[in-house]
């Protein structure tokens, strides 16, 4: 691969990280990146997985750093997750995502209205203790969540933080470092999947993956240094253009 291919390689993946950390959808980004470079849409799908675990590595450890991760709660909802996730793998080895694809952007219109309507609920996080057992239904909406995220990954972060600001009580800070580790979690079942059906260039994601640690490193910072209705602003325009994009608008232009 040329140098510069490299670099440019790297540089997405950097804005990936920094944008999955931070909101979500960074391989909306990576994936059509990979699929210019050469690589069936279903290998691009695995092979995202190696940057999208190593860059989970790095956010998890700054978070845990910064002490805004609570690890305990973390693998409460990670455990539905991880199942939902081994199934989504499965189903994304031979289906077509085109139909889930425009769902996910017509959901992400709905979750947009949401954070609209709701903006205190993003920012101050429920008054009180949150309790850090979920309860029935958390673990169900988390194991559909798992599913998608096992499928294609890309937008998972906006409902796993719907999930936590809206279902959990939390504030965006304490959402994004629970997001991060919860798709930790379940990113390596996902990527053994791909990795046994050699759907995955090893070289490439490892690539793409020094991009997405440094952004991830850096959106980290972000989330706890800046104002939670800056995290906002960026969390809507994440969404609103991530929902576009799902829904084909950007091919009107």
């Amino acid at each position: 691969m040329e140098w510069y291919l490299i670099l440019a390689v790297i540089g997405v993946g950097f804005i990936a990280g920094f944008i999955n950390t931070l909101a979500g959808s960074g391989s909306l980004l990576t994936l059509p990146l990979l699929m210019f470079l050469g690589l069936p849409a279903n290998v691009a799908n695995g092979t995202n997985r190696i940057a999208i675990l190593l860059q989970n590595v790095v956010g998890v450890a700054s978070f845990k750093k910064q002490k805004v991760l609570d690890m305990k709660q973390g693998l409460w909802l990670g455990i539905p997750a991880i199942v939902g996730s081994f199934i989504g793998a499965n189903i994304a080895i031979n289906l077509n995502e085109e139909i889930m694809r425009k769902t996910i952007g017509a959901l992400l219109v709905f979750m947009l209205f949401i954070i609209i309507y709701k903006p205190d609920k993003w920012v101050k996080g429920r008054v009180g203790e949150v309790n850090p057992k979920p309860g029935i239904l958390q673990m169900v909406i988390f194991f559909f969540i798992g599913i998608y995220g096992g499928f294609i990954q890309a937008g998972v972060g906006f409902f796993l933080l719907a999930g936590l600001v809206l279902g959990a009580g939390l504030d965006l800070v304490k959402a994004n470092a629970l997001k991060v580790f919860v798709v930790l979690l379940y990113t390596p079942i996902a990527l053994v999947i791909f990795m046994i059906n050699n759907q995955v260039d090893y070289k490439l994601g490892l690539i793409l993956a020094v991009g997405n640690m440094i952004g991830a490193f850096v959106g980290a910072r972000a989330t706890v240094s800046w104002d939670p209705k800056i995290v906002r602003y960026v969390l809507l325009i994440a969404v609103t253009v991530s929902a576009m994009k799902l829904l084909g608008l950007f091919d009107i232009f």
